[in-house]
């Protein structure tokens, strides 16, 4: 069944107007109105609703049933990610939300290839809460994780959530996820393409986290915290 993020007030017997990019995908889709659908906004819940009306610029829709969600994991995961290129950072946003992460802070690190300032960095965190919003949509996910404003690496650790577990992806690392106690919350810090710098290490661990590496292969940056994220989901989370 067709789902779609409204950001508007949901409630059982209202009729909703739905937006515009919502109406462009009902007609890519060939809906039709009387056909069924499903709405989210972000509160936790979904809600079951039939097309009262189809437009070529315009839908509206009647809400039928409320159900809270059951698909988020019971460990919340915090992803530090620094700035990657090209759509390597798109691509990992949009995996992290499939693989259960709860928010998400961009930041830009000593090695980051991409610089991002003022209006185009509001632009580009923008652009990625539109990929995440769309993961949601696929993966049936119906709390939309936020992605934070753009940061320095200092300015990140001095703004960080607390956590049950302060984690590193490091080269360095001499630990694995199983040798640590399962937490219910964590931060993980995933670095770019050129990795962290000492002095980003030791900054980290002189902030509380703790290093440790996934194997003995080197990891792309769009790949490591998704290789994280699946083994801790495995570990303490849902999988």
């Amino acid at each position: 069944m067709p789902r779609f993020f409204a950001d508007t007030a949901l409630c059982c017997g209202a009729t909703v107007s739905l937006p515009d990019n919502v109406v462009r995908h009902l007609h890519v889709l060939r809906c039709r109105a009387g056909g069924e659908i499903v709405l989210f906004n972000g509160d936790g819940c979904e809600y079951s609703a039939v097309l009262a009306r189809l437009d070529k610029r315009a839908a509206a829709a009647e809400i039928l049933a409320q159900r809270p969600s059951e698909n988020e994991s019971p460990l919340a995961v915090t992803l530090v990610q620094a700035v990657s290129a090209g759509e390597r950072m798109d691509f990992t946003l949009q995996k992290s939300v499939e693989l259960g992460v709860c928010e998400i802070i961009p930041v830009v690190s000593t090695r980051s290839v991409v610089r991002l300032e003022g209006e185009r960095a509001h632009r580009r965190v923008a652009r990625w809460q539109d990929i995440v919003v769309s993961a949601c949509e696929q993966s049936g996910r119906c709390m939309i994780p936020k992605v934070r404003p753009l940061l320095s690496y200092q300015e990140a650790l001095a703004h960080l959530p607390d956590a049950g577990a302060k984690l590193l992806m490091s080269l360095n690392g001499r630990q694995s996820l199983r040798d640590i106690p399962p937490p219910q919350s964590v931060v993980l810090m995933a670095g770019p393409e050129g990795g962290w710098t000492a002095q980003e290490e030791a900054a980290a661990f002189a902030a509380g986290f703790a290093g440790f590496a996934l194997g003995r292969r080197v990891l792309r940056t769009e790949t490591a915290a998704l290789a994280a994220l699946a083994a801790m989901q495995t570990l303490w989370g849902d999988f």
